[in-house]
C-alpha cells in the first residue's frame, strides 16, 4: 500500500485513467465489430455509412492516447480496404 500522499493520489489517477482507456477501447472494439458485420452483410447499416464514423473514432482514440498511431493507421487501412471490397462485390 502507498505510504505517501502523492502515491495515494497517483493510485487514484491511474484508476481513473484506466477506466477511461478501457471504456474508449471497448467503444472502439464495438464499432469495429459493427463495421465488420456490415461488411459481411449482417449488420443494419451499410459499410460505407459506417466507414467515416469508424475512422473518426480511430483518430479520436489516437488523440486520447488509447491507440498508437501506427496501429491506428493499420486499422484504418484494413477498414478502408474492407469497405472498398464490399462496395465492389455487388457489381461483379
Amino acid at each position: 500500500m502507498a505510504n505517501h500522499k502523492s502515491a495515494i493520489k497517483r493510485i487514484r489517477q491511474t484508476a481513473r485513467r484506466t477506466a477511461r482507456n478501457r471504456a474508449a477501447k471497448s467503444q472502439l472494439r464495438t464499432k469495429l465489430k459493427k463495421f465488420r458485420a456490415a461488411v459481411d452483410g449482417q449488420g443494419d447499416a451499410s459499410a460505407t455509412d459506417l466507414l467515416d464514423s469508424t475512422v473518426g473514432l480511430i483518430d479520436r482514440s489516437v488523440r486520447k492516447g488509447v491507440l498508437h498511431r501506427n496501429k491506428a493507421n493499420r486499422l484504418k487501412s484494413s477498414v478502408a480496404r474492407a469497405a472498398n471490397k464490399a462496395a465492389q462485390a455487388p457489381s461483379s
